[in-house]
């Protein structure tokens, strides 16, 4: 850009002004929108719905799944015995918990719905579980003599 005297060569000009011809004038302001502020843009277009996603409703049902089976909903294909594993259904429901955080905002309505209601009812029979494990431990407890 510069010659041996430190002076801006005369091409390293040239070609800057050439690439100010070539560079797109900008553009005039926008015209105001009724009841907006002149020369502000335009709204964005509002964004397209997501799609719902099939590969989503089948983590989640699978996640839920395992999260009801451990809460008693079915027997144990071994046993045949209803299972309950209170600490495993709380990491499951977690799981979910984490995933609606972290999904936010990116899931189509019918997919944020599904999450939304299947936490609710996974929820609501933990604490139902719970208490009914509690009051079966305490009945145990004042059983004792």
């Amino acid at each position: 850009m510069f010659n041996a005297e430190g002076q801006i060569r005369e091409e390293a000009l040239r070609e800057e002004r050439e690439e100010r011809s070539k560079a797109p004038e900008a553009k005039p302001a926008a015209p105001a929108a009724p009841g907006g502020t002149p020369g502000a843009a335009p709204p964005e277009p509002a964004a397209p719905p997501i799609p719902s996603s099939r590969g989503f409703e089948m983590l989640v049902n699978f996640v839920a799944q395992n999260a009801a089976m451990l809460l008693g909903a079915y027997p144990d294909p071994r046993t045949g015995q209803a299972m309950l594993d209170l600490e495993g259904a709380r990491e499951l429901i977690d799981m979910l918990v984490a995933l609606r955080e972290a999904s936010r905002g990116n899931l189509s309505a019918d997919d944020d719905r599904l999450l939304l209601d299947v936490l609710g009812s996974l929820q609501l029979s933990y604490m139902e579980m719970t208490k009914a494990a509690a009051k079966a431990m305490q009945d145990k407890a004042q059983a004792r003599p």
